[in-house]
């Protein structure tokens, strides 16, 4: 999925118009708009800090789709897709189980 695709699925998985989201992390719709239409390609990284927490996704993989380096640790989710909060929560509680029991 081409990037402003992607941050337009993002905002429509929400039930969010872009007048919403534009309120949200301050900025003009017109702006969000230009993002998903991929005319601005690389939003400034305290924008993507703000659309990630109003999308529910991670920081790192809102970077890493609009081609900012992200260390090799965090890049895995971005091959998981999108995650809801819950499903990160158990995610975690999973990696925590696996790694206490790789240490027994």
């Amino acid at each position: 999925m081409k990037r402003g695709k992607y941050f337009q699925h993002l905002r429509e998985a929400k039930n969010l118009t872009l007048r919403d989201v534009a309120k949200k992390v301050d900025i003009a719709s017109g702006y969000l708009s230009q993002i998903e239409t991929e005319k601005i390609k690389q939003p400034s990284p305290n924008l993507l800090l703000k659309l990630a927490e109003v999308y529910g996704v991670s920081y790192e993989t809102l970077m890493e789709r609009v081609g900012f380096p992200v260390p090799k640790a965090k890049a895995v989710a971005h091959k998981l897709g999108y995650l809801t909060k819950e499903e990160e929560t158990e995610m975690l509680q999973y990696l925590s189980f696996i790694r206490k029991r790789k240490k027994k």
